[in-house]
């Protein structure tokens, strides 16, 4: 398989990568055919899981391979890793105050951004699509790393970020189609609204290996863009939704160890 994508181009390679991920996140939300909901603790042991891989992908498949890169290209390496990751987390803010959405498991008279007047289930896709643009444009960007013939950046390595977001998109899809389906929305558009927050993945991972192709120079803070954007969610969202029952919180935990070594073991063993 490797051998067959490193004959397409890595645009190409950004938008299969993301099909596969955008999928995932599909097959997530295709539990409401099947149940109207899961386990709670499950439910956030899968979410802790998430955190823990995009944890690990962060540095593993990001900021380590941006650093790496920024000295290759004469960069000072460790200005624009903290140049490249702050933007990341700032931009996530940006979005955050600039786009009407809201998080997991809250009411609507807890949603951020501007007031709206849009249901809640438009603003609860609306903050999982806005947290899969760095896990896109994260895809994208390694491919298009590998494709500017880097040693810090390897077929093995982007293949491994691009299987991590997908285990990790799992537990987002059912997140955001289950309560749904309690709250009564038949199955279909609970499905269809579950998978919507996954679209944004194969445009942004597009995007980005575009971009970062014909501008090697940028690389190295698109990395670590990708890189901060992605913990920015992480803090942000995925561990506070996942700890929200007390008593769950040390099997989340756990959970998020496991989903950082899984993480861990694939770029390693791939990269």
């Amino acid at each position: 398989m490797i051998d067959y994508l490193m004959q397409l181009s890595p645009v190409t390679q950004a938008l299969l990568a993301t099909l596969f991920t955008w999928g995932v996140t599909a097959a997530g939300a295709a539990l409401v055919f099947f149940t109207k909901s899961v386990n709670q603790k499950l439910m956030d042991s899968m979410l802790g899981f998430a955190a823990g891989v995009m944890i690990a992908a962060s540095f593993w498949s990001l900021l380590a391979p941006g650093i790496e890169m920024a000295g290759q290209l004469g960069h000072i390496a460790w200005l624009t890793a903290a140049i490249g990751f702050m933007a990341g987390g700032i931009f996530m803010r940006l979005a955050d105050y600039i786009l009407p959405h809201l998080h997991l498991g809250q009411d609507k008279s807890h949603s951020e951004g501007p007031k709206t007047s849009w249901q809640r289930s438009t603003l609860l896709v609306l903050a999982i699509t806005l947290h899969n643009i760095p896990e896109g444009l994260a895809v994208g960007v390694a491919f298009g790393a590998v494709a500017a013939n880097l040693s810090s950046a390897t077929m093995g390595g982007a293949i491994a970020l691009a299987i991590g977001i997908g285990l990790q998109n799992f537990p987002e899809g059912a997140a955001v189609s289950l309560p749904l389906r309690r709250e009564g929305m038949d199955r279909w558009k609970s499905f269809f609204l579950g998978q919507a927050s996954g679209i944004v993945e194969p445009i942004a991972g597009v995007t980005g290996a575009y971009f970062v192709f014909h501008m090697q120079n940028i690389l190295p803070y698109a990395l670590c863009f990708a890189a901060g954007a992605m913990i920015f969610v992480v803090v942000e969202e995925l561990i506070p939704e996942s700890q929200r029952k007390e008593e769950n919180i040390d099997t989340v935990t756990m959970a998020t160890m496991l989903g950082f070594t899984v993480m861990m073991i694939l770029d390693v063993a791939l990269g």
